[in-house]
C-alpha cells in the first residue's frame, strides 16, 4: 500500500474513531419537571465530556410555552449544522509540534476571553444597548447543534426581539477555548459587513458562552432539501457574490480564512439575505498562509490541504476556500454531492486526489459564466486558482453585482410550498463526512 494510501486509510479509521467520541461528548438532557422557583419548564442543556454529577453546570432557559415541549419545526437558520442529531465527525490531522508556540498561544488565548468577558452583559440591538443575562433569555426552541454547542431560537425578554442564541461550554481544554474565542472575535468584530452574520453581543459565565445573533431563515443545504432539487442559477448568483465578498472581506480586513465553507453556513432569509456563517473553526494566516491542516469538512477539503505538495510545510492560503465554495456550487446547481456514490470517506478523499474536478453538466443549461467560474474555483493546481480578487473581476461575479434577482420572493414561494426537510430525510452521506478540527 502506497504512503498516499496508508494516511488515508489511518483518516478513514480516525474518523470512526473520532465518531464515537462525538457520541459520548454530547450529553443532551430535558428536564420537564416543575421546580418551585420557576414554575415553566426547563431545559436542561450539557455541552462537555460527562463530568461527575457534583461538577455539572448547565444552561436553563424557560421555554416560551407553558406546553412543555421544544418546537422542533422551525425553519431558522442553523447557525452552525441545523440538525441537532447529527454528531460532527471530527479528526486531527498529524501537524508539526509548536512546543513554545502552543504554550505562547494559550496564554494569548486566556487574555482575550478574560478582555471579552470584561465587555460582555449586554446586547446592541437596533442601535440600543441593553444590559442581559442569561435569565432574560427565554427559549422558542432548538434550531440545531453546531462545531462548538447548540443554538437556540431566543426572545430576548427585555425587548421582545426574537434572536439566535448559540451556547458553548466552557472547559478546560485550551483547543476548545481557542474554537469559543475564535467564532466570538471573528463575529464581533465584523459588524460592518453586510455578508457575515451579526451579532448582537455575549454572555459569559463561569461555565458557558452565549453568543447572540440576528435570526437567519435557513441555510443552503436546508433549501435544497427542501426543493429536492437544483437551486435556480440566478439564487446562486447572488449567493456567489455575497459569499466571495464575506471571505474576501475576512482575509483583507481581519486575515482570517474560514475553512468550512459548505452549504450549511450559508444563510439566507426573507428579505433575500445572503450571509456567511459559523467561524468556530476559521484561522489566522500568517503571510497569507494558515498553518494547520486539521479544520474544515472533507467532502469539500481542497487537495492541497488532504495531500500537502511538502508535507514539511502543511501550508495553504485562502484558495483552500476558494475550491471548498467550487464544490458547493456544484452541489447546490445541480442539486446532488458531486462524490454522492462514495461509500466511505477514503473513496471520498481518494476521488478528490486522483480524479478530475468536478464541473457543472453541459446538460443542464447553465450560462458559459456560471460554468467558468465554477470551473476556474476548481482548479486542481491551487497555484493556478484565481483568489479572491480574481473572482470578483469575473464576468460571472460583475454580471450577479448589478442584476436585480428577487431572492426574497424565490425564497418565500420555496418556504411556503415545501415542507421543512425532516432529520431523516437530511443525513445524505455527504453531511455525514465528517468534520475536521484542530483539537
Amino acid at each position: 500500500m502506497s504512503s498516499l494510501e496508508q494516511r488515508l486509510s489511518r483518516i478513514e479509521e480516525k474518523l470512526k474513531q473520532e465518531n464515537e467520541e462525538a457520541r459520548r461528548r454530547i450529553d443532551l438532557n430535558i428536564d420537564m419537571s416543575p421546580q418551585r422557583s420557576r414554575p415553566r419548564p426547563i431545559i436542561v442543556i450539557q455541552l462537555s465530556p460527562a463530568p461527575a454529577p457534583s461538577q455539572r453546570a448547565a444552561l436553563q432557559l424557560p421555554l416560551a410555552n407553558d406546553g412543555g415541549s421544544r418546537s422542533s419545526s422551525s425553519e431558522s437558520s442553523p447557525q452552525h449544522h441545523p440538525y441537532p442529531s447529527r454528531p460532527r465527525h471530527m479528526l486531527t490531522l498529524p501537524t508539526p509540534p509548536y512546543g513554545l508556540q502552543k504554550s505562547l498561544e494559550n496564554a494569548e488565548i486566556d487574555q482575550k476571553l478574560q478582555e471579552i468577558m470584561k465587555q460582555t452583559g449586554y446586547l446592541k440591538i437596533d442601535g440600543q444597548r441593553y444590559p442581559a443575562e442569561v435569565t432574560d433569555l427565554i427559549s422558542e426552541g432548538e434550531i440545531g447543534s453546531g462545531t462548538c454547542g447548540q443554538v437556540f431560537k431566543v426572545r430576548f425578554k427585555k425587548t421582545g426581539h426574537v434572536i439566535a442564541v448559540k451556547q458553548m461550554r466552557r472547559t478546560g481544554n485550551k483547543d476548545e477555548n481557542k474554537r469559543i474565542l475564535m467564532d466570538l472575535d471573528v463575529v464581533l468584530k465584523s459588524h460592518d459587513c453586510p455578508y457575515i452574520i451579526q451579532c448582537y453581543g455575549a454572555i459569559v459565565t463561569n461555565t458557558d458562552v452565549f453568543i447572540a445573533m440576528e435570526l437567519m431563515g435557513t441555510c443552503a443545504e436546508k433549501l435544497k432539501k427542501r426543493i429536492q432539487g437544483p437551486i435556480p442559477e440566478r439564487i446562486l448568483g447572488k449567493m456567489t457574490v455575497a459569499i466571495v465578498k464575506a471571505l474576501q472581506y475576512l482575509k483583507e480586513k481581519h486575515g482570517v480564512i474560514h475553512r468550512d465553507v459548505k452549504p450549511s453556513n450559508i444563510l439566507l432569509d426573507a428579505k433575500g439575505q445572503i450571509k456567511l456563517c459559523d467561524f468556530g473553526i476559521s484561522g489566522r494566516l500568517v503571510d497569507s498562509k494558515a498553518k494547520t491542516r486539521s479544520a474544515g469538512c472533507a467532502a469539500y477539503m481542497a487537495p492541497e490541504r488532504i495531500d500537502p505538495p511538502d508535507p514539511t510545510k502543511p501550508d495553504y492560503d485562502i484558495r483552500a476556500d476558494v475550491w471548498s465554495l467550487g464544490i458547493s456550487l456544484v452541489e447546490l446547481a445541480t442539486g446532488q454531492f458531486p462524490y454522492k456514490n462514495c461509500k466511505t470517506d477514503f473513496e471520498v478523499l481518494t476521488k478528490v486526489l486522483q480524479e478530475d474536478p468536478p464541473l457543472l453538466p453541459l446538460s443542464m443549461g447553465f450560462s458559459l459564466d456560471f460554468q467558468s467560474f465554477v470551473k476556474d474555483c476548481l482548479t486542481k493546481d491551487h497555484r493556478k486558482r484565481p483568489k479572491y480578487h480574481q473572482l470578483l473581476e469575473h464576468n460571472f461575479i460583475r454580471r450577479y453585482e448589478v442584476l436585480e434577482v428577487d431572492v426574497a420572493g424565490w425564497f418565500q414561494t420555496v418556504m411556503d410550498r415545501t415542507e421543512s426537510p425532516r432529520s431523516s430525510q437530511c443525513y445524505s452521506h455527504q453531511h455525514q463526512l465528517h468534520s475536521l478540527f484542530s483539537r
